[in-house]
Order: C-alpha cells, then structure tokens, then sequence
C-alpha cells in the first residue's frame, strides 16, 4: 500500500504544529521521520491516524483521497500505530489487549478469545516475537509489551505501521531486536514510519529520511548522510555530536550514598540496598532502562521521599534533612520532569531563575524580594546559558523546551556547588541544545563538583560518565568505567553481568555473583 500526504497543514489557534508537509510512503520502505522534539512529527503521525483533523491538505492512499473520523476508520483502512507510551492494560493479558476494539465473536456475540490466541501465535511464529499470549502484560519485559503494541496493528492487517519514537524505553539489545522486527515486516511489503531523534539508529534502518524542523518539511537525505548532516538539518546549523572530554582531575570522594532502601506506601521495594560514592571532579552516571528505581534514588537524596540507609556530603548526613536543607547544603538538582518539577510556567524567566534562592542575597530576604536584582541576575544567566527569550519578563511557558532546560539547568548551576545532580537532563531538547548542555556538565565536572547523571539515553551516558552505576529492579548491578561497550551495558540494563565486564574496583564478577 502506497501513503501519501499533501499539503498537510495542522492549527491549533494560531500555532501552526505541521504547515504544507508533503510525504510518500512507498510498500515495503522504511520511511524516518527526523526531527527534534517539538518538530511535528507526532501531530502529522496523529492526523494521519485520524486522530486530528487536518486543517489544510488531504491524505491517499494508493493514489485515493482518504479521510478519517477516528482511528478506527484508520485501521480499517490498514493503517497501524504504535505510540511511544504502550496502550496497554496492564492487567490483561496479552490476548486481552490484542482483542480490545476487534473482538473475535462466536456465535450470540459469545467472545472468542481462542481464536484471537491463535492469530497471535502466528503472528509471532512468522516474525519470531516469542509471545505468550496468556501472559499478563504487566509481567512482560518492556520489549515485549512494545511486540504486542506490533501484534495488535498486525493483527488487524494493518499494511502501514507508524512507529513513534519506538525505542525510547528499550535496552540495546532490545533495540537491535526492534530493528530486525522491522527489517522482515518491511521484506514482507509493509510501509513503515519510523518516527525518532536518534540518529544511529535512523542511519541503521532508513530507506528514506524526512526531516522536520518546526512543522515544515526542511529537507531530504539518504541514510548513507553522516550524522553531522542530519544534525545540521534538523536545528539549522552545525552541531558537534561527539564531544571530547579531558581525563577527569580527580579529588576526595566526597559524597556517599550507602545502604539506601525506599519502600513504597504499599510495601514494595523501589530502591533496595544501594550503595556508590562519587569523587570530586567525577560524573557517576546512572543508568538503566526508565522504571528501575532511578527516580526514587534522585529522590530520596533530595529530600523528597523517605528512604533508610546514609547519605553523606563532605561528611554532613543529609537523610533526614528537607529539601530546602539540603539544597542549602549546596546541592544543585536538575529534576526529569522540567514542567512539573523544575518550573512554574505563568512565573516569568526571571522568577524562575530564583525558584531555589528567592529568599537570600541578592534575590532577597525572607521578607521580600529585590526585584532588580533578580531582573539582572536573570539577564546575565540568560545570556552565560544562551536562552533564546525575547526577555526575562516574560513567561518561562512560552520558551521551547531546549530553553526551558537553560533556565532550569543555568538555575541550579550556581557558583560553589559541593554535588550537582541532574536526570535525564536532555528529555525533550533537541540535539543543538543537547551540545551546549553536556558542555556545562563536564565544565561543572571540571570545577571539581561531583556530578551525578541520570539518563536512560545510553549515547548521552557514554558521552558524559567517567563511571557508569547500572539500575536494574531497584539495584545497582554493577558500577563500570565509563568506556565500558554498549552491548556490555545493554545486558547489564537487563539485569546481567556478563563474565568478562570489569567493575570499576578493577574486579570481574561472576554471573552468579550479579545475581545475588
């Protein structure tokens, strides 16, 4: 089947999302979708889906007009999607979710889950999915659950699949997998859209690459372009994707996390046992597939959730302290979740910029604040941080997200910090403010702070750690030097240690020893 967009062209008031976007999809191709986050490449991917309206354009397929009232009339039409967060029900079983919205029925209406069952086993005999199909959802590695969301398209014959970012949540090793998955389905003559920012992997699979760049269609290229290439097309200029760092200087371990332990309300162990130091002038990253403890780890040492066990900076325990305690203590945090978390979008830049220290010189006291300078301490780390802003009065909401993670990156990274943690501190920024952000952490490094990562872009953790403490299950399984292979960390991030992997402390351990 052949797909073809027009002229597309989708409004939301005044904000134009997608304008004039021309695309064809031809059988049995892998078209990619580049862009950075906010490019428009899920809202063209939803109109297509039916999901939206187009504002303007029309969409063929094999050369017809088609329109849609709904994804129901997409997938009727054979039109597949798999969204990046899994429309799953996690208490089904997989027979279940793949039955939802087109059931089997015997006679009287009667459910025919056997028959569904079927399908499903031979579906995954033909592409090798390995999917029970009685299993319940929950239970499934992240990879398999991202099958079944395959499953449930294919199962309705769905002859175009859109992909949507459909490696976020995977390991390496599952990632590959994917790649295979879509290489037979292309061989069998599905069309394919392959919607991603990652560059490596847009190379590996690609028949044909778009690029968007805010809602336009910006160019073309071969998966043969260097990645610089790409880079350059989607924000407009030259970006250096593989930044050289210098061998860390390091000093003192002066931070120390040991024995932490954080259970949930209903008695579930989240973070069980960890135990890691990190040195002055050293990036810990923390790495491992999203879920796996991370959040509540950077959690409890801020303060925000109860935990047990100790944890030390140059010397003072901070478990037990409040957040405000410990951010006094001279920790900067840059949380994942910028717009919850980091900032207060109707605040303007300015206010953002004191969130944390509002009430001390030069922002003020704990009676008032000092509104001039916090206008000109605003202004200067606008400028230091390059914030795209038509000023620092106006609302940090209406900034990009690249810009948004300045403010909130140029907030916490304040002269004399003694630890610096940020996680996942490029979520949602494109790759020309992914270089300048990285450039910071390692000359946050460089000032001799201690730095811990949290990321579960494997590219950005190999790029920034000097070590690496892997999360699996609320565990660290291992702490490994930052020049440790990608497929040693993609195993590791499915909670095995591989015989030959050496450890930080220069050991190698045993597989069983991992597990323990």
């Amino acid at each position: 089947m052949k797909l073809e967009l027009r002229g597309i062209t989708k409004r939301f008031g005044t904000f134009a999302a997608n304008e004039d976007v021309d695309l064809v999809v031809e059988s049995g191709q892998v078209h990619t979708l580049l862009g950075e986050n906010g490019a428009g490449k899920s809202t063209l991917m939803n109109v297509l889906f039916g999901l939206y309206d187009p504002t303007e354009g029309e969409i063929l397929l094999d050369d017809e007009p088609v329109a849609f009232a709904g994804p129901g009339e997409a997938m009727r039409a054979g039109i597949g999607m798999v969204h990046q967060h899994f429309m799953l029900v996690p208490v089904f079983t997989v027979a279940e979710n793949v039955a939802l919205g087109d059931e089997y029925t015997k006679a009287a209406g009667v459910l025919d889950l056997e028959a569904t069952r079927s399908r499903i086993r031979e579906i995954s005999d033909q592409y090798g999915f390995h999917v029970d199909p009685d299993a319940i959802v929950e239970d499934l590695p992240v990879g398999v659950q991202q099958r079944v969301e395959i499953i449930k398209a294919l199962v309705r014959d769905a002859r175009i699949l859109i992909l949507d970012e459909p490696t976020a949540v995977l390991t390496p090793q599952e990632t590959d997998e994917l790649l295979n998955i879509i290489r037979q389905l292309r061989a069998d003559g599905t069309a394919i859209v392959f919607i991603s920012h990652k560059l490596r992997e847009v190379k590996a699979i690609s028949d044909t690459i778009t690029v968007l760049r805010r809602g336009r269609v910006v160019g073309t290229a071969d998966p043969s372009a260097e990645a610089s290439e790409l880079a350059a097309l989607m924000v407009g200029r030259d970006v250096v994707l593989n930044r050289q760092k210098t061998e860390p200087n390091l000093g003192d371990q002066s931070f120390c996390v040991e024995d932490l332990t954080v259970v949930s309300p209903t008695g579930q162990v989240l973070v069980d046992g960890v135990s890691f130091g990190i040195r002055q002038g050293e990036v810990l990253a923390i790495a491992g597939v999203q879920g796996n403890g991370q959040t509540e780890l950077t959690e409890a040492i801020m303060g925000l959730q109860k935990a047990s066990g100790s944890i030390r900076l140059d010397g003072r325990e901070l478990l037990g302290r409040s957040t405000r305690q410990i951010i006094r203590a001279g920790v900067g945090f840059v949380p994942e979740d910028r717009s919850t978390d980091g900032l207060v979008g109707t605040f303007t830049v300015a206010e953002n910029m004191v969130l944390n220290r509002y009430d001390t010189a030069p922002a003020g006291t704990s009676l008032q604040l000092n509104p001039k300078a916090i206008r000109r301490l605003a202004t200067e780390k606008v400028e230091e941080f390059d914030v795209r802003t038509q000023g620092v009065d106006i609302p940090v909401g209406t900034l990009s997200g690249g810009n948004q993670q300045k403010v909130v990156m140029a907030r916490e990274l304040v002269d004399d910090l003694s630890l610096f943690i940020a996680s996942q501190p490029t979520r949602g920024v494109d790759v020309g403010s992914i270089e300048f952000l990285h450039s910071r952490i390692i000359a946050e490094r460089d000032s001799g702070t201690p730095v811990m990562i949290v990321s579960t872009e494997l590219d950005e953790v190999l790029e920034l750690a000097d070590r690496i403490a892997v999360m699996y299950h609320g565990r660290i399984v291992g702490i490994v030097p930052g020049d440790t292979s990608r497929d040693h960390l993609g195993l590791m991030m499915a909670g095995q240690l591989p015989d030959d992997v050496v450890l930080a402390d220069g050991s190698t351990p045993t597989q069983e020893g991992a597990r323990a």
